[in-house]
């Protein structure tokens, strides 16, 4: 059965914060089964001829966000058989009233046999745009729905989300207080995507630039979840980490032509079992709360080298795993852009960590938070 399973609202309340953090909510469902079904054509732009695909769909109600947002950018986890395949609308109310249309936030599959996963380009109006898995508004939006369509038979979504957030333009980002995951190291496996360097260039350009799938794989490691052997059979046996490549293949994205779209990596990890949702932080005393309950965190943040002392790099965008922090609250991250998986743990200056992570040139304090089901979460203000 085609289906996406009841609804839960989850983290509803929105907490009123100064001008210069970001606001941030996250919407979670479960168990919605579909109310619509019928017949569909689709022609995959990366090949092949027009195909007309069996569909069922679920359009969730209209969920308020509590505030002015700027952007949108859902997760989801689903299972995606050989045969079938989803795609995942998004529909906005504007502060002034207005509905925008429905935006595609991205067709998906688990593989790529029956149609290749990608996001979809050259979809903005006037009231805003989509950047790869994120919708941009032109105006504020206010609420918002949620839509999946189910192609073929045996397609199930498991667990969705919304995350709903407006970051103030900010060119520096004050330190926070040291939390509560001072002296915490999580053991999360050390892996360095510049190890797989020339592998599978068809893949954002190869393994040097698979940030994403390698800080993905460090996590499912440490949750002793991914690829089965026998699915790493197409590897060369002299690889350094199989599981990297295989991440690095279902992750893709055809139309960005990367790794790094952000929902594709949470359902990517949703396929091992995994819940996992897209969302801000807006601090790393807030991070800190998720490490000291056993849960690294993937962040995201783009800086010259200066600006990380210890990096040794610059980068226009760059993902690592937040594991640890030292005992005066310095980050201890994962980072896969050391040159071998001796060199990937990092200490990070926490004052220079937190400016290059949160401001408005960065990523805003974007973050992957994966976890096995049933495992408690920290208290938070709404965004998880």
């Amino acid at each position: 059965m085609r289906r996406v399973r009841g609804e839960t609202t989850i983290n509803q309340v929105v907490t009123l914060l100064p001008a210069d953090l970001s606001r941030v909510v996250l919407h979670r469902w479960t168990d919605v089964a579909p109310h619509e079904s019928g017949l569909a054509d689709y022609r995959d732009p990366f090949g092949g001829a027009t195909r007309t695909w069996e569909y069922t769909r679920w359009t969730g109600e209209e969920r308020a966000i509590g505030f002015p947002a700027t952007e949108l950018v859902p997760s989801w986890a689903a299972s995606t058989p050989p045969g079938t395949w989803l795609e995942v609308g998004l529909q906005a109310r504007t502060v002034e009233g207005d509905l925008t249309k429905w935006y595609v936030m991205g067709r998906w599959a688990e593989g790529d046999g029956d149609i290749h996963r990608t996001s979809l380009p050259g979809q903005g109006d006037e009231d805003g745009d989509v950047a790869v898995d994120t919708y941009v508004a032109t105006r504020p939006v206010v609420a918002y729905r949620l839509r999946f369509t189910l192609y073929g038979s045996g397609a199930e979504v498991h667990r969705a989300g919304v995350m709903a957030s407006a970051v103030p333009a900010r060119a520096t980002v004050p330190v926070s207080p040291p939390g509560e995951a001072g002296g915490v190291e999580l053991d999360v496996p050390r892996r360095s995507q510049k190890v797989h360097t020339g592998h599978f260039p068809e893949w954002d350009g190869g393994g040097e630039n698979w940030c994403s799938p390698a800080s993905m794989s460090m996590v499912l490691a440490y949750w002793e979840r991914g690829p089965r052997r026998d699915d790493l059979s197409w590897v060369s046996a002299d690889d350094p980490c199989p599981a990297v490549d295989h991440a690095a293949r279902d992750m893709y994205d055809h139309s960005y032509q990367g790794t790094g779209n952000w929902p594709f990596g949470v359902a990517y990890a949703g396929r091992y079992g995994l819940e996992g949702f897209v969302t801000r932080l807006r601090s790393l005393t807030e991070l800190e709360r998720l490490v000291h309950a056993g849960i690294p965190v993937i962040t995201s943040q783009s800086f010259r080298d200066h600006e990380l002392p210890g990096s040794g790099y610059s980068t226009g965008g760059h993902i690592m795993v937040v594991v640890g922090f030292t005992p005066s609250g310095d980050v201890i991250a994962n980072d896969p852009a050391a040159p071998g998986d001796d060199t990937v743990r990092r200490i990070y200056p926490r004052a220079a960590f937190e400016n290059v992570w949160l401001r408005s040139s960065g990523s805003g304090g974007i973050v992957h938070v994966v976890h096995p089901p049933g495992l408690p979460l920290p208290p938070s203000d709404g965004n998880w």
